[in-house]
């Protein structure tokens, strides 16, 4: 019997990738801003022409590449983010498989203009279906500039179920829209058809989170901000009175990484049980610190799911439950404050000391 079994190409490698990290042009746009905000870029602009299907464009002024970094970027498993399987338990960067820039390859048409701060001339690089068309040297800006047009030009399948331009750009704005509030510290421009959609400065999270939804929600977050040895947990919540069937912003980041967990969504609705009707939703932002140690993030393609919130995740979202409902009182309500610490004797007086400072009472609870 002869033998059958062979290793793909690498551009059959990268294809099949590609299938898993780059599902539409949101996805290329998640993963280019990954990557400059890795590169420590301050600020960073996106444009996109007719919903990122004929060309998406991402500018950062980060430290850019070398010549030889630039080139060696689009192999696969290429990355400057881990170098031995502990690292993947003390990340704190967005990107560390190095699959990100092979799989686009693998399926556009890209130009990439980069250069270190070190270096005089930076280096374009020009590549299609994973093969190296051009490269040489340029004069360009600090930082790097990817240009990559016509998204699976080679797969006619993939590119036939891409959706309507609307839905596509929607999805572009919610990728977008994660990255920006968890990193306030950058400013952040995204262009449509040349229409600019957001023009983000730097600005504290309070500010960014207005400037992305609207002045109105100022009015309507509480801050919540506690400090165990377990975790480390702030951000906003919305005040009862503004709850709503649709429309609600919610979102958790851990480690400065957008996570879907249906587990503190529920902890969540569990501290506004009694406050608003069955059915509503409240916005909420919520931001988890933890040591890495204790989480895994390689367990999807696009690192939304995070497993093993240690097995101290009952104990998270409890306290996270706790923390909102003292949160949701009014800042002036004694009575009910210390209801709340009587229903829920977990919390402990270092934690109600925090909440309480959080939520701007300034009561002594002690009488």
């Amino acid at each position: 019997m002869s033998d059958i079994i062979h290793l793909l190409p690498d551009s059959v490698a990268n294809q099949i990738a590609a299938g898993e990290v780059i599902q539409r042009p949101a996805s290329v746009i998640k993963e280019l801003v990954e990557n400059a905000i890795d590169a420590d870029a301050q600020n960073v602009h996106v444009l996109v022409t007719d919903a990122g299907k004929t060309c998406i464009q991402v500018i950062d002024d980060g430290k850019g590449m070398s010549e030889t970094d630039a080139r060696l970027s689009f192999e696969r498993h290429a990355t400057s983010k881990i170098r031995e399987a502990a690292d993947l338990f003390a990340l704190r960067t967005m990107g560390f498989r190095g699959e990100a820039l092979a799989s686009i390859a693998a399926v556009a048409q890209v130009e990439l203009k980069t250069r270190p701060e070190s270096e005089e001339l930076g280096t374009k690089l020009v590549i299609a279906g994973s093969k190296v068309e051009s490269q040489e040297a340029v004069s360009c800006s600090k930082g790097s500039n990817f240009s990559i047009k016509n998204l699976f030009f080679n797969i006619p399948a993939r590119r036939k179920f891409l959706k309507a331009n609307s839905t596509e750009l929607s999805n572009i704005l919610a990728e977008f829209e994660r990255i920006a509030l968890v990193h306030p510290e950058v400013a952040f421009s995204l262009y449509s058809n040349d229409s600019e959609l957001f023009n983000l400065p730097v600005s504290p999270l309070r500010q960014r989170i207005m400037a992305i939804f609207g002045k109105k929600l100022n009015q309507q977050l509480l801050n919540i901000e506690v400090n165990t040895t377990m975790v480390k947990i702030s951000g906003y919540v919305a005040k009862p009175e503004t709850a709503r069937k649709k429309g609600a912003h919610q979102y958790f980041f851990v480690n400065g990484r957008y996570m879907r967990h249906p587990y503190f969504h529920k902890a969540v609705m569990e501290a506004y049980e009694q406050l608003i009707p069955v059915g509503e939703q409240v916005s909420y932002f919520i931001y988890f610190e933890v040591d890495p140690a204790n989480i895994d993030v390689n367990i999807h393609p696009t690192k939304t799911e995070i497993k093993r919130l240690q097995d101290t995740a009952g104990k998270n979202a409890s306290l996270a439950s706790r923390t909102l409902l003292l949160s949701t009182v009014h800042s002036d309500d004694k009575d009910s404050l210390l209801q709340a610490m009587e229903d829920y004797p977990g919390i402990t007086t270092t934690y109600s000391g925090a909440l309480i400072t959080a939520v701007g009472v300034k009561a002594d609870l002690g009488n």
